[in-house]
């Protein structure tokens, strides 16, 4: 599937990507490195519409969560990758956030990025009260959100 239906996808999604290589043998460490960057998932935090300034036009793309570094429960890199609507790779949705799983995002408006996605608004509020996010949103999954998915087609992929 092409980037555009990853772009569609409801925030929270686990998106899956991949450039269609097979993947190398374990013991071939740098041609495996090289893959798992190009073939991999993480969750979809954020999607940004085209940018323009004078005659620069940036395609609209979308950022995923791919994963945490740290240690003895702290964490000192996220990991994000943002893709172009450009891109060749292919991406396929492995998993939709579920009804009445609630968002959290940083902040309100466009440029909101999902920080946590909860089991339900209490575990959200719980989370919120345990980290720094004085300018959180809280946004519950509907079942209208699945709906439309469906309606629209996303929700075989």
């Amino acid at each position: 599937m092409s980037a555009h239906i990853a772009f569609m996808a409801p925030i929270g999604s686990i998106i899956v990507w991949s450039d269609g290589a097979p993947r190398p043998p374990k013991r071939h460490r740098r041609k495996l490195s090289a893959w798992q960057s190009n073939n991999s998932n993480g969750r979809l935090i954020r999607k940004q519409g085209e940018l323009g300034s004078g005659s620069i036009i940036l395609p609209a793309s979308f950022t995923l969560h791919e994963a945490d570094q740290g240690a003895a429960g702290v964490i000192t890199i996220r990991v994000h990758r943002t893709f172009s609507l450009e891109t060749r790779l292919t991406f396929t949705i492995e998993e939709r956030p579920a009804i009445g799983s609630c968002r959290v995002f940083d902040r309100a408006g466009d440029n909101a990025e999902l920080v946590h996605l909860a089991a339900n608004r209490r575990a959200a509020e719980e989370w919120l009260s345990r980290h720094g996010y004085p300018h959180a949103v809280l946004e519950v999954v509907t079942a209208d959100e699945v709906a439309a998915d469906v309606v629209e087609g996303r929700a075989a992929a």
